[in-house]
């Protein structure tokens, strides 16, 4: 008799579209794939792994999910020291827990699905001698190494759609608005939605805005006869007195200012300024939420498959990635090793700037 191969199942991090279909192009293909099979599937992130705390999944489990939002198994987030440990609220080390569970399921393989940090912390774990293969899973596409990761094709047209609704009142009012997507980091998600629904300013991290430069691409609006104005801006997006501060220091001193974000902080000054009001909208959550879109659902189930290919092939330490159209898989150590920001030589910032979109700094 053959031996069993048991698989065990993780969704870390923040929540977004895909996260099912992708669980259930790995359970789908493992099965069809691997005839001794037993798959776990952990509660709530890392936490079950720590906690031994898991449900079994048969081949039912994975059938109705492919249009889900969210994910059946929970998720939760777990506190990582960069390159060394992913710790309690206390400090100490839950790795040796999560290796304990690891051992007693005589588990192959974690299959770990999420983000950056989740992507640093299961480097962590295959370094503590477990098996991982992981899958890139963000809204905001900043896992280096893909394309692209799942969520953001779903988190775009929902940005997108947010600002499509924005405009006719906008425009209906004579207003400003400004709409702030999530991005701490990277502007990918503000670009793409920015220039899908037709924004006049993109305000992104990797681009400091000159507030005066974003005034006068208001007022160049104004004396064109255009009386509103429609910002897409990036949670992360920083002015150029701000660019050299770290991100604890831009956190503090926003702590300390009577605005609670930036977009808020950018319609004060174009009221006092300009005189127009302005208003701020923050779809927030509601980006990351509902069911993922066509796209994310074939991308997600691609990576699911390759994934289970590379369990089969015994291919361990490794993230699935999307290049130039393609499946391909690579070191885990890549993927851990730094954000993907976005160029600002990228195509897509000339596209903008071609068709007259302003990123605050001309």
């Amino acid at each position: 008799m053959k031996k069993m191969t048991r698989v065990a199942l993780i969704t870390s991090g923040g929540d977004c579209q895909g996260l099912n279909a992708a669980m259930r192009g790995i359970g789908k293909a493992l099965y069809n794939k691997i005839e001794n099979l037993e798959i776990f599937g952990m509660y709530d992130g890392y936490r079950g792994l720590i906690d031994d705390d898991y449900m079994y999944m048969e081949p039912k489990d994975f059938s109705g999910i492919l249009t889900q939002g969210g994910t059946i198994l929970g998720t939760s987030r777990q506190r990582y020291v960069p390159g060394k440990d992913i710790v309690d609220e206390e400090g100490n080390s839950l790795i040796p827990a999560m290796k304990d569970t690891y051992n007693r399921l005589n588990l192959d393989c974690l299959v770990i699905m999420g983000g950056n940090g989740t992507q640093k912390s299961a480097k962590l774990l295959m370094d503590a001698g477990m098996n991982v293969v992981t899958l890139p899973k963000t809204i905001d596409n900043d896992i280096f190494g893909t394309d692209t990761t799942f969520g953001f094709q779903s988190a775009v047209d929902i940005a997108t759609n947010v600002i499509d609704y924005i405009h006719s009142t906008a425009s209906s009012h004579g207003r400003i608005f400004l709409v702030e997507l999530m991005g701490r980091d990277a502007g990918w998600l503000t670009l793409h939605a920015g220039i899908g629904s037709g924004a006049d300013i993109i305000l992104i991290p990797e681009i400091p805005y000159d507030i005066d430069k974003v005034l006068t691409a208001i007022e160049h609006r104004r004396r064109h006869g255009r009386s509103f104005s429609i910002l897409a801006v990036a949670e992360g997006a920083r002015s150029i007195d701000d660019r050299l501060l770290s991100e604890e220091e831009s956190r503090k001193k926003l702590e300390n200012s009577k605005h609670s974000t930036v977009s808020f902080k950018i319609a004060d000054q174009i009221e006092k300024a300009l005189g127009q009001e302005a208003r701020v909208t923050v779809p927030g959550h509601y980006q990351r939420g509902g069911p993922p879109c066509p796209y994310d659902r074939v991308l997600a189930t691609r990576f699911g498959t390759a994934a289970a290919e590379l369990i089969a092939n015994k291919q361990y330490g490794r993230m699935v990635a999307i290049r130039g159209g393609n499946i391909v898989s690579i070191p885990l150590e890549e993927a851990a090793s730094k954000t993907k920001f976005l160029p600002i030589d990228h195509p897509l910032i000339q596209v903008a700037r071609d068709i007259g979109i302003s990123f605050g700094d001309k």
